[in-house]
């Protein structure tokens, strides 16, 4: 009779085979399910009725077999992206996902991260030179105290990513529109950035001394208190875009510096401008 039960569980258990914890399940039910059996065959009830009784006594299991499997398999994914403090040089992550995974603290240096998800994913304080992040998900992600040197970011979805205070020395992005994105305390004289649209990104306090962002397009975006000398704005677009130094007279020398040959401002940002005691030359305000 033991087999007849043990084929009785197969049949309900087959589509969730391989998951942990409901492996752990049937083990528990056969248990129960055989003294029932005992107990009824005890009880003077022949083979066939003890069988169907003890079928019966533990109702439909499959909603409660397929709850436990979900939540196992959520639990064991968990498990599976948590990768902090590793040594995980030259890994090969390309086309992964790995929503909310956990690489903070890892060496990661030289890894390929391109086309993964990596939505929501933490790689504070890690080391990663050289790594491949083309065509990845970034949204919500966490790189903040990084080492990124040398990295590249070719057509990144980058909403709400965090860069701050990260090394982002020889950094590339190209075919980006950041969206929310934040630079704050950063360095980033030799950061490329090419082809991007910057909306709601926030550069505070950072060094962007020399960059250029010709033709580039700037939607609320905050450049306090950053180091402006030398930046080139020629032909970009700026709305809504905010300029305060506090009482920091080296940043207002600085913008005088900055070069907005053929940029296009909207009224707001050329009044914050203005307001600055700096009315940019040659602008089209609009």
């Amino acid at each position: 009779m033991t087999d007849r039960l043990n084929q009785y569980l197969d049949g309900v258990f087959a589509p969730y085979e391989g998951t942990r914890s409901v492996t752990e399940l049937k083990a528990d039910l056969l248990a129960d399910l055989q003294e029932r059996y005992r107990e009824l065959r005890a009880e003077g009830k022949d083979e066939a009725t003890a069988f169907e009784l003890t079928v019966d006594s533990i109702g439909d299991i499959e909603e409660t077999v397929q709850e436990v499997t979900n939540l196992s398999r959520t639990l064991e994914r968990q498990v599976v992206t948590r990768f902090d403090a590793s040594a995980l040089e030259g890994s090969d992550f390309a086309g992964v996902s790995a929503r909310s995974g956990r690489f903070g603290s890892s060496a990661l240096r030289g890894s390929d991260f391109s086309n993964a998800d990596l939505t929501g994913s933490r790689f504070k304080s890690s080391d990663m030179k050289d790594t491949d992040f083309d065509g990845a998900n970034l949204t919500d992600a966490v790189l903040t105290t990084a080492e990124l040197r040398g990295s590249t970011f070719r057509r990144a979805r980058l909403v709400r990513t965090d860069f701050s205070m990260s090394g982002l020395h020889e950094v590339r992005f190209e075919d980006v529109a950041l969206t929310d994105v934040a630079f704050r305390q950063t360095d980033l004289r030799r950061t490329v950035f090419a082809r991007c649209t910057f909306t709601g990104v926030d550069f505070s306090q950072s060094d962007l001394r020399g960059l250029t962002f010709d033709g580039e397009t700037f939607t609320g975006v905050k450049f306090d208190q950053a180091g402006l000398e030398g930046v080139s704005l020629r032909g970009a677009i700026l709305r809504d875009c905010s300029f305060r130094g506090g009482w920091s007279k080296k940043y207002y020398k600085a913008l005088r510096t900055v070069n907005f040959d053929g940029a296009r401002l909207d009224k707001l940002t050329f009044a914050a401008l203005k307001g600055l005691g700096f009315t940019p030359d040659n602008v089209i305000v609009e």
